[in-house]
């Protein structure tokens, strides 16, 4: 056990050394540990005795998925639902039916002795992709939010969802022989009771954390141990009343208390943080360590035909099906399809499924639910996980990688506008304060000199678009624009000038300044000569935006602004047109040409469609 929990903090440290995620280095790890060592020694390392047999293994793996289940729904955030609200909406509903019914033929057509109820138990297991699998990956592939909030919502709701429908076909069909027919009811009734409890937990734990006192020594800790508690209760208190009811339980108390007002926040994402990681890799490990090779023999060639199906044929067509007409791009989609490494729930359930046939005679109907959900994970996982950086990196879909050099207030305001607009920030800080308050913030931080080459380079300069130096020392600024301009020839590199006299050097370098007197100065004049439009453009409320871009849409080209006026979305205008260096307020009758850069002014929504229009993002 100790050897588990050691290799899960290795695997951690692997992970974020190499930029893989971590799933990765935990099935390795199970597999050295169960089979391998099987094969190697005279007795495995790991047994199913290791854990005192199947109840408690499944005692085990029911908290540990209640914990990892509540902390992603817990950072499951409305706001960023509502990035991609249609397209969400269908990848739960619409996605997840293709999913379960796709998989179900493919194998009840490669596996004949495979019976209907079979197959659409391991189609149902299959669905969810789940917050394990996909949190490591889009911390190493920071998508725009629209694609991150897609799949972080289908993984939480699916792995809830899944785990209740394989529950039902397992006792309603595989064990009890019912027809189909009392599916429908057994999956309500359990995401019912699930759904009761969790709201009954979520709201006891809101009322105690606002209205009681945890005593103020130790109240954080209070709070933090309140909420684990929680987790666990909900999950505990929806399972005694009906199985799997648990998961959809540990869910709804985590989105609930994750999207209300409670205090000690910050220190409770934190304590949930790392017990989730030692308690998602300890379970990892140890499934993995139990898998047979034997099972992953038999399934054999079949095996490989349904991890084909559903991650090069099924999961495309969910994807594209579930987001035509959103605003995703067709880049968007291709990766989306390509992200759909499946985690926890199916290995677990599966797992625990398997024990119960064997232990009923049932042995070819386990390894073939074993061997194929296993090889669809460890397939899946291993290289989709491993590819997806560079998947993205082929398919641009990573936003543009911003650095900002200098994390103060001057820095982190301008974090706060740059991540608004969608954009990929990292900032640099020397500063230990500095550099615990941004990273609370949620923006990634390299901790180092931003004088240094090697801190530039790992902070990502030889990929970034963008350089700001924004610190308050005039020296460090100059020095960071010039590595960034000649040692990773970044495209724009922007300095902060704290003396208004260094303007004037700083640009006769070739760097681009920006005064912080002056700017304070057009800031009052802007308030002073035109204060509806500054406020207009400074209030953190406003519904409106002003953004650049170049067009390379070929059908806004050659146009004259009265025709690609009326193709913008509704309240969105050409403010302004920038053609080789000059900039003019155009005439309808100007003509947009290639590599014009256009200013849009109007509603945020509306300004950053426009944007997609303008740059050909947007797919009917």
């Amino acid at each position: 056990m100790a050897t588990i929990f050691a290799l899960g903090v290795l695997a951690q440290l692997l992970a974020a050394r190499l930029q893989l995620p971590s799933i990765i280095f935990y099935i390795v790890a199970g597999l050295a540990l169960g089979p391998v060592s099987g094969l190697v020694l005279e007795d495995r390392i790991i047994t199913l005795s290791t854990f005192g047999g199947a109840t408690t293994l499944s005692a085990i793996v029911g908290l540990s998925v209640a914990i990892i289940v509540f902390e992603g729904a817990f950072h499951l955030q409305i706001d960023r639902i509502q990035e991609a609200p249609t397209a969400t909406f269908r990848l739960i509903t619409l996605g997840a039916a293709i999913a379960l019914s796709g998989t179900a033929v493919v194998v009840h057509l490669v596996f004949p002795s495979a019976s209907w109820g079979m197959s659409f138990l391991i189609g149902a297991l299959l669905v969810a992709t789940g917050p394990t699998v996909i949190a490591p990956i889009l911390q190493i592939v920071p998508v725009r939010d629209r694609v991150a909030a897609a799949l972080e919502t289908e993984g939480i709701v699916n792995d809830v969802t899944a785990a209740i429908v394989a529950v039902a076909i397992f006792e309603v069909i595989i064990l009890e022989g019912h027809s189909p027919a009392n599916l429908f009811t057994e999956f309500t009734a359990r995401l019912g009771q699930g759904l009761l409890v969790g709201i009954v937990v979520a709201g006891a734990v809101y009322y105690i954390l606002r209205y009681i006192d945890l005593s103020p020594g130790d109240a954080p800790r209070n709070a933090r141990l309140l909420v684990l508690t929680g987790a666990l209760v909900s999950y505990a208190g929806a399972n005694y009343l009906a199985g799997e009811a648990g998961v959809a339980a540990a869910a709804v108390s985590g989105f609930l208390l994750g999207n209300a007002d409670i205090p000690y926040e910050e220190d409770i994402i934190d304590f949930k943080g790392d017990i989730t990681l030692l308690v998602l890799s300890f379970v990892f490990i140890a499934l993995a360590a139990l898998l047979e090779f034997d099972a992953l023999a038999e399934v054999g060639i079949p095996g490989l035909i349904v991890v084909f199906a559903v991650a090069l044929v099924i999961r495309p067509v969910l994807v594209f099906v579930s987001m035509v007409g959103d605003r995703f791009t067709t880049e968007e989609k291709i990766f989306v399809s390509f992200v759909g490494p499946r985690g926890i729930i199916p290995a677990s359930v599966a797992t625990l499924f398997a024990v119960q046939l064997q232990a009923e005679g049932a042995t070819q109907d386990a390894n073939i639910l074993l061997g194929t959900v296993f090889l669809v994970i460890l397939v899946t996982a291993l290289f989709e996980g491993g590819l997806a950086r560079y998947i993205a990196e082929y398919l641009d879909v990573i936003p543009m990688r911003v650095i900002i050099v200098g994390g103060g207030r001057v820095g982190r305001a301008l974090a706060d506008r740059l991540e608004d607009r969608g954009e990929n920030i990292v900032i640099i800080e020397q500063n230990d304060i500095a550099v615990e308050q941004n990273r609370n913030a949620g923006y990634t931080v390299e901790h180092g000199d931003g004088t240094d080459t090697e801190v530039l380079r790992s902070a990502g300069a030889d990929k970034a678009k963008i350089v700001i130096a924004a610190t308050g020392d005039d020296d460090v600024n100059l020095l960071v624009s010039q590595l960034a301009s000649s040692k990773f020839d970044v495209e724009n590199v922007i300095a902060r000038a704290n003396n208004p006299e260094n303007v004037e050097p700083f640009e006769e370098l070739g760097v681009e300044t920006i005064s912080s007197s002056m700017a304070t100065a057009w800031a009052i004049d802007n308030q002073i000569e035109r204060p509806a439009l500054a406020n207009w453009m400074t209030d953190p409320e406003r519904s409106g935006d002003v953004q650049e871009v170049e067009v390379t849409n070929p059908d806004l080209l050659d146009r004259p602004v009265r025709e690609v006026g009326p193709m913008l979305p509704d309240g969105c205008l050409i403010a302004l047109v920038c053609r080789n260096g000059d900039t003019v307020v155009p005439t309808a009758d100007y003509t947009i040409e290639a590599k014009d850069r256009i200013t849009l002014l109007g509603p945020t929504e509306a300004v950053r469609e426009g944007m997609a229009l303008c740059r050909n993002e947007t797919e009917s």
